[in-house]
């Protein structure tokens, strides 16, 4: 069994606008062809014509048993109606999850303007994602992604169940300290690198992944993620294989954390 908890389906190459099916289809495609049974999408912090709005994804993956959504929030441009919405979803179980973009968005994740949206979090009982880590643009300002500033978040809010995503990369290390710290914290290991992994850069992920788990011990926190299509769902799970860890632990990270996290009812796929 295999979850992918971070894909996206926005249109990178922005010289060319591809079809939301199309661009669904392609993911599905892909998760069958790397044998992955479900996948979540997660809708961007803003809307155009190559990035699709929660509503858009929803209607979409309609009838798509093995796709989930994680709705994209913008800390610049929410307002009561998209709230409104946002918990309408959340109500009727359309949705798994939130995800923020802090460093894409200037704001700190323990931003007071965000409560009403973390109350709702955990009214529902649904994570919360966090953009962490290096911006893939250069326009992001950084000092906002560091996963320092969960701990904040995670202290302030101890019902919030929270994923740092990217292992808060390049400071996997402190991203590390917020997860062995914080029991309501997780993090996936999404979007580590651009395409494929290169052998070199793999060895070296691959000691920093080992060294996380040896720190914060067995990961019943970490979850695995790819950053489709920016990075390659096949040169993802060949690193995954390289790591030196039990099945069963490789088992909690591939798919059992996110099942338990996102409830994912796996009966189904």
């Amino acid at each position: 069994m295999i979850i992918d908890v971070h894909t996206h389906i926005n249109n990178y190459h922005e010289e060319r606008v591809v079809s939301l099916n199309d661009c669904l289809d392609k993911l599905t495609d892909t998760m069958l062809e790397n044998k992955v049974d479900y996948s979540l999408v997660l809708s961007s912090y803003k809307v155009n014509e190559h990035r699709p709005s929660t509503k858009q994804v929803v209607e979409a993956i309609s009838g798509r048993n093995n796709l989930g959504v994680v709705a994209g929030i913008s800390y610049l441009n929410y307002n009561y109606r998209d709230l409104k919405e946002i918990s309408e979803y959340l109500e009727s179980g359309l949705i798994k999850g939130l995800k923020f973009y802090p460093g894409y968005e200037p704001f700190y994740p323990n931003d007071i303007r965000l409560k009403v949206v973390y109350d709702m979090a955990i009214e529902f009982d649904v994570p919360v994602m966090f953009h962490s880590g290096d911006t893939y643009a250069p326009t992001g300002k950084i000092k906002y992604s560091h996963p320092l500033h969960i701990d904040d978040l995670a202290v302030d809010y101890p019902d919030l169940k929270i994923v740092i995503c990217h292992v808060g990369n390049p400071w996997i290390k402190d991203c590390m300290e917020v997860v062995y710290k914080n029991q309501n914290v997780h993090a996936d290991i999404s979007g580590l690198v651009l395409g494929d992994f290169s052998d070199k850069f793999e060895r070296y992920m691959k000691k920093e992944i080992e060294e996380m788990i040896t720190y914060a011990g067995d990961p019943k926190y970490l979850l695995y993620g790819t950053d489709w299509p920016i990075s390659n769902m096949k040169s993802y799970l060949k690193f995954m294989n390289q790591l030196e860890l039990p099945e069963e632990k490789k088992e909690l990270i591939l798919w059992k954390n996110a099942a338990d996290l996102f409830k994912i009812d796996v009966s189904k796929l």
